[in-house]
């Protein structure tokens, strides 16, 4: 990702065989071909430590939260919010109230949209984002932007796929109400140096939410040091359960925020005339919670932290160079996203192939790619490329898998160039 990290690569040996143990998808066949699974980006594989946790849940701990004074209610309250203070910890959060359970980043940007600005926002109030983001921190505040007639104000990128720190500061201003950024962007794998804009932002009194889908998996993350307003991810991204996000908000914002849904659990007390509501976090979590997700995103955290994020990081930084020299080298290969400051993904496209039939044929040689416009069609548009193929890593690949990757793409060459 940086010099820091490539530097410490002496002390950052992995074990990755016993690793790859850990992860039973990981060893079957596909068409006939040994699994090579580079779509991390989308949605990264499950330890069965992750699996065991949320089996034996269900297996011997299931009952509703919060509510049964029973002992399995009672187990199941205890595994639920020892989860949210688990996550605490992993982010530096103050307090777990400022930890939010949601069903992942989108439902989270889009809570922070209709409950932190639309109640403030008036028309005329302008929304920050850059030109690199996903789709889920695009269509909320579009949606917004159409309910209280705000602006939505677009940073640019530049041909590296990095975003204009300069225009950023030109766009900022009196109007500015809130400045929301992907921390890493999921098509292409750039790290924005989002404590610069933060900083900016923190001038202005410009809250900042970030979307760390991308980030959390691949690099520590300390919501206290960063200063961000609000930090959203998913946990499917890191080894843990689908169906499962966290919201995190600074508390004294949470606190100003009414709820997004209504229902159980987020109330004190209901009468016809009047609900009083429940205190943080639980006056944003309506109804029946994902009890088994959070314990299996709790579990996976704690497996990333046995490994260890800075070598989780520096480890798939080497696996980011080595793609990156190997698929340069193929002709007519075209990488989209060249920052100096990345997370392992590359993206990229093939002279004369259409990226969905390179993905196809990969997929004959048992290599899953992603392909497509990522959620981010403004991205290509930029690129002018109607999709590109992405080749995404995790820590349990290796060096062995792209290199099957690269015979892939050359094989497809063959059939289709």
């Amino acid at each position: 990702m940086n010099a820091a990290v490539t530097a410490t690569r002496s002390a950052t040996a992995l074990d990755i065989a016993a690793i790859r143990r850990d992860f039973p998808i990981l060893h079957q066949t596909v068409n006939g071909k040994p699994l090579v699974y580079l779509d991390n980006a989308a949605s990264s594989q499950r330890p069965k430590s992750v699996i065991e946790a949320i089996s034996r849940y269900y297996e011997h701990d299931h009952a509703n939260v919060h509510r049964g004074v029973h002992t399995l209610s009672q187990r199941a309250t205890d595994a639920y919010e020892g989860a949210r203070e688990t996550i605490r910890r992993f982010i530096n959060a103050r307090d777990t109230k400022e930890i939010v359970f949601v069903r992942g980043t989108t439902e989270a940007v889009n809570l922070v949209a209709q409950s932190f600005a639309r109640p403030g926002f008036q028309a005329g109030d302008e929304i920050l984002i850059s030109a690199l983001e996903h789709h889920a921190n695009i269509v909320p505040w579009q949606l917004l932007r159409d309910q209280v007639g705000a602006v939505l104000k677009v940073i640019p990128i530049n041909e590296a796929g990095e975003v204009d720190f300069v225009e950023f500061q030109k766009l900022i201003g009196p109007r500015t109400r809130l400045l929301a950024l992907a921390h890493v962007s999921n098509a292409l794998g750039t790290i924005v140096p989002v404590e610069k804009f933060i900083k900016v932002a923190k001038q202005h009194g410009v809250p900042v939410l970030l979307d760390g889908a991308q980030a959390i998996p691949h690099t520590a993350v300390d919501v206290q040091a960063l200063g961000c307003d609000f930090y959203c991810f998913s946990s499917h991204k890191m080894l843990g359960p689908t169906g499962m996000g966290v919201l995190y908000g600074k508390r004294e914002l949470l606190e100003a925020m009414p709820p997004w849904q209504g229902g159980g659990d987020m109330i004190l007390s209901v009468t016809f005339e009047k609900t009083t509501f429940n205190q943080l976090p639980w006056k944003f979590e309506a109804g029946t919670p994902h009890i088994a997700g959070a314990i299996g995103l709790a579990t996976a955290i704690d497996y990333l932290e046995t490994i260890g994020m800075q070598r989780i990081a520096a480890y798939e930084n080497e696996l980011l160079e080595y793609a990156t020299e190997r698929l340069s080298a193929l002709p007519g290969l075209r990488i989209v996203g060249t920052a100096a400051d990345k997370a392992a993904v590359v993206s990229f496209t093939l002279d004369g192939i259409h990226p969905h039939d390179i993905g196809t044929i990969l997929d004959t040689e048992g290599v899953a790619i992603r392909t497509g416009h990522h959620c981010a069609m403004p991205v290509m548009d930029f690129f002018r490329v109607p999709a590109t193929a992405r080749a995404s890593m995790s820590f349990y690949n290796t060096r062995e898998e792209i290199d099957r990757l690269v015979a892939a793409l050359e094989h497809t060459r063959q059939v289709l160039g």
